[in-house]
């Protein structure tokens, strides 16, 4: 596998990770040690970082794309 297509998937795994943390952070909900005014989620934050993880999930996506394509097109021209 060539260092181009690599670096994607190692994106793409961060992508998914950060989108797994801001699920379980929206699915916990508030604390139940919470204080009066209660521990909660910011809601704006955790939509935020849903973007930047969707929108690095299709970035690295399509870097994997171009790779794979300049590798066929290495291919066949050797071929």
């Amino acid at each position: 596998m060539n260092i181009g297509m690599t670096t994607s998937l190692q994106g793409m795994q961060r992508a998914e990770t950060q989108l797994n943390q801001v699920a379980q952070s929206v699915a916990q909900g508030p604390s139940k040690s919470a204080g009066p005014e209660g521990d909660t989620v910011d809601l704006s934050a955790q939509a935020v970082a849903l973007i930047e993880a969707k929108n690095s999930f299709e970035a690295n996506t399509a870097a994997l794309k171009v790779s794979d394509q300049l590798t066929q097109t290495l291919l066949k021209s050797i071929g």
